[in-house]
């Protein structure tokens, strides 16, 4: 069923960018170098999440990842999930294929809902940048207010699930 939905939108896809083609060449034309010019600036860091998850789940067990982020885990593993996830700075796109592979070797799916929600809102690493916009009490206020809404989303999935 999955590759049936890709190919959908791959086929898709191609049906829009050959009416915009016909529509519009020199417009199209543009979009598709400046679309290869975005993926070619995230290719590096998506190829470096990808090598990195190789790596953790070479030393990691499925077993050990049960055991730190399965489902039996509970507040302690959606924790620890929102905790990475704040710590982690890589763009959101790379991210999912890293937990695909979490999911498939034993990761529960609330603890992966945290990382992925403190991933996305929560920025430990660039904190010192949101001082310097924002003010250090507007920076540490959004970042704890998004972290424990991390949390709060994951444990209302945890109790949906």
């Amino acid at each position: 069923m999955a590759i049936g939905f890709t190919m959908f939108y791959y086929g898709l896809s191609a049906v829009l960018l050959a009416v915009s083609y016909h529509k519009d060449r020199k417009k199209t034309k543009m979009a598709v170098k400046r679309a290869l010019l975005m993926m070619k600036g995230v290719l590096p860091y998506f190829l470096a999440i990808l090598m990195c998850t190789g790596a953790v789940l070479l030393v990691l067990t499925p077993g050990t990842i049960h055991g730190f982020l399965g489902t039996g885990t509970g507040f302690g593993g959606i924790l620890l999930s929102a905790a990475a996830g704040a710590v982690t700075l890589v763009p959101v796109l790379a991210v999912f294929p890293v937990v695909s592979e979490l999911l498939k070797n034993g990761a529960g799916t609330a603890q992966m809902a945290a990382f992925i929600s403190a991933l996305t809102t929560v920025g430990l690493v660039t904190l010192p940048l949101e001082t310097k916009y924002l003010g250090i009490r507007a920076a540490v206020l959004r970042n704890l207010f998004f972290f424990l809404f991390s949390l709060l989303t994951a444990l209302i999935l945890e109790a949906v699930l």
